[in-house]
């Protein structure tokens, strides 16, 4: 009989071979250096502290100035912001980690005053969200403002872009990191360009399903000839709900995440990330054909608890499963859980923006006993 696999059994990811399954989730977390949007020393303490995980997947990585949403996020499109991610990624490496640059374009959930000056917001058509942003307001400062309305992106724009993450993904591996993963969930900009709600074009980038994801193929072909394949993952949030900025992905969000995992799975990516969402149920039989069209390495996200995280891993629908606040509050997770220890929480107010409280100041297990 075939033995159970458990979450802190190791996985083979790309050439990597995770130590375990437990990852740690992409978090926007707003603490980079002003002005630059520059990590940070105590960027590469949070990250360093938490280097048990199989794998740390960043926060979302603005890939050009012009792909900004959020205020104090790191870039990876200057020489100082590379520098700063080589001290990240050089923590986590001597903590005997491994970690995936997250690259991002928010597309349009942003706002002008976190752009380059006069830059409005891009996106697949000009529909702008009904959600807000943590950006500036007319007097200059932060807080949750309206998104703005976006331009659509002309052919030539959207080459440009795929471009943009081209380099980002050049500088993220030049700045030490392991992997990239792109960013489409969540109501993003890829994610904007697969979704009837979002894109309302009549080139060959919108109406079928096939033209819809054009633009998201285009970026994975581009990206994995620059770094290779195997270096490459994509996060996606089918059924993505409208409370998410603004996002209604239900049309055919089961046609298209297969036809994806299906193209993606001839082209040998290294992982595919699910973002999940609570009270957001998958269709009977969904996570079957989704194993069926995908061969590499599958990872799930959204509220998983250690019980539900080793049942799915355990019954082969899925490979590994990311945690989110849970590694804000337990920098050792995969050691808590392999000992049974109670898991810390996390404060919700510490969660954006601030110094070192609420983001290294959590203790390891060890230390809380």
């Amino acid at each position: 009989m075939k033995p159970t696999t458990h979450l802190l059994d190791p996985l083979d990811v790309g050439p990597f071979t995770l130590a375990n399954r437990v990852l740690m989730a992409p978090m926007t977390r707003s603490r980079s250096a002003q002005p630059g949007d520059i990590p940070t020393a105590l960027n590469a303490h949070y990250y360093g502290q938490r280097g048990g995980a199989g794998l740390l997947i960043s926060e979302g990585i603005p890939i050009s100035a012009g792909a900004k949403g959020y205020a104090f996020t790191p870039g990876i499109h200057t020489a100082a912001q590379q520098a700063g991610w080589k001290q990240v990624t050089d923590e986590v490496h001597a903590k005997g980690g491994l970690i995936a640059a997250q690259l991002w374009h928010v597309g349009r959930i942003s706002h002008r005053s976190v752009l380059p000056q006069g830059q409005a917001p891009l996106a697949p058509s000009a529909i702008r969200a009904r959600a807000q942003i943590f950006a500036f307001d007319d007097q200059g400062a932060p807080g949750m403002v309206d998104c703005d309305m976006p331009e659509a992106l002309s052919e030539a724009g959207i080459a440009a872009v795929v471009q943009e993450f081209v380099q980002a993904a050049r500088w993220a591996l030049a700045a030490g990191f392991d992997l990239v993963e792109l960013q489409g969930a969540n109501g993003f900009l890829l994610e904007q360009f697969l979704s009837v709600s979002t894109n309302l074009r009549t080139d060959r980038y919108g109406g079928s399903l096939e033209n819809r994801a054009r633009f998201v193929l285009q970026v994975i072909d581009a990206v994995s000839a620059a770094i290779g394949a195997d270096r490459v993952g994509i996060r996606l949030s089918p059924w993505c709900p409208p409370s998410v900025n603004d996002m209604d992905y239900s049309v055919d969000a089961e046609a298209m995440t297969l036809y994806l995992a299906e193209s993606l799975s001839q082209r040998r990516i290294a992982y595919l990330h699910l973002s999940e969402w609570p009270g957001v149920a998958y269709p009977p039989g969904f996570r079957t054909q989704l194993r069926s069209a995908f061969s590499g390495a599958i990872v799930v996200c959204g509220g998983y608890q250690q019980a539900n995280a080793q049942q799915i891993v355990a019954q082969g629908l899925a490979d590994a499963v990311a945690f989110g606040k849970a590694f804000i509050a337990n920098p050792d997770l995969p050691q808590r859980f392999a000992l049974g220890a109670e898991l810390a929480e996390a404060d919700g107010g510490t969660f954006y923006g601030g110094d070192a409280r609420g983001y290294t100041d959590y203790p390891f297990w060890e230390a809380a006993r």
